[in-house]
């Protein structure tokens, strides 16, 4: 990628333009960040106790009958937000859909294995483990850049 910086006091208002091939996740990670409407805290609920947590201490959030649970290391607590929302806050170079009722965060992966019927098993380093629908598991290759050979 090369970047270059024009300095010109002359310039009433900075302005960003990016010249690219096509929308790939190095660009969404820059856009992410020029956008930057992220989340800096999730506050969840466990009892009558409100917890802040850092998005990156969460493993993954997924939907239960009672609401949203953002799963850590520490246990799971319950959010206000919906899935939808948080998906629009939260980075997507550092989280992404596993299924309908799933997001996670790329780096509380661990391993996968595929499974016969096209989905995969997504296991975390805390040992919990989360499938991955078929219609998410090119997303979820693309963002492991596992599709390398394709690119070649």
């Amino acid at each position: 990628m090369k970047v270059s910086l024009n300095i010109d006091s002359s310039i009433i208002e900075t302005t960003v333009t990016i010249d690219c091939k096509e929308l790939d996740p190095e660009v969404q990670g820059v856009l992410d960040f020029l956008n930057r409407q992220e989340l800096d805290f999730v506050v969840g609920k466990d009892g009558d106790m409100q917890h802040i947590m850092k998005p990156s201490d969460i493993h993954y959030f997924h939907s239960t009958p009672e609401g949203v649970t953002a799963v850590t290391q520490n246990g799971s607590f319950l959010v206000k937000e919906k899935l939808y929302e948080l998906e629009s806050f939260l980075p997507s170079n550092q989280f992404i859909r596993l299924s309908k009722s799933v997001i996670a965060n790329l780096y509380e992966l661990s391993k996968f294995e595929a499974s016969f019927n096209g989905t995969l098993a997504v296991y975390f380093k805390s040992g919990t483990k989360e499938y991955v629908s078929r219609t998410f598991v090119n997303g979820i290759k693309h963002a492991l850049k596992m599709k390398r050979r394709d690119n070649e």
